[in-house]
């Protein structure tokens, strides 16, 4: 019988994927706040074709920008707490899920155990 388990990806951080991680913070902070600037200019645009605004909208609009605004944040926190870590910290990547085969007789504490694969610069280095 084969059954689903989640294993952890890790990444080792080293200068390359430093420097790689903090290029994507960079890339979605530039994104969100080009998407908060493009609710501005479609609100400002609302309020001069519309005289009669209807409150809701205005309040969806300014809703969508605060959470780009809370987001740009929370990506400036991640950078810098990427600068914080030193180099060979062990970052959580994501989780996916393989297939363990279970058989009569199998040490069922050792199969479920958590499983972790480490990466370091695009290669796995070690499967723990």
């Amino acid at each position: 019988m084969k059954i689903l388990q989640n294993v952890i990806v890790t990444q080792v951080l080293t200068e390359s994927s430093k420097n790689e991680l903090l290029d994507a913070y960079k890339s979605k902070r530039l994104q969100l706040q080009k998407e908060s600037e493009q609710l501005r200019f479609e609100l400002k645009k609302l309020e001069k074709t519309r005289h009669t605004q209807p409150a809701t909208l205005k309040s969806h609009f300014e809703k969508e920008i605060n959470n780009r605004l809370e987001k740009i944040k929370l990506v400036e926190f991640q950078m810098e707490q990427l600068e914080i870590l030193p180099i060979g910290s062990e970052l959580k990547e994501r989780e996916v899920q393989s297939l363990v085969d279970v058989q009569v007789g199998a040490n069922w504490e050792e199969l479920t155990k958590t499983k972790t694969i480490v990466i370091k610069d695009g290669i796995v280095s070690e499967i723990r």
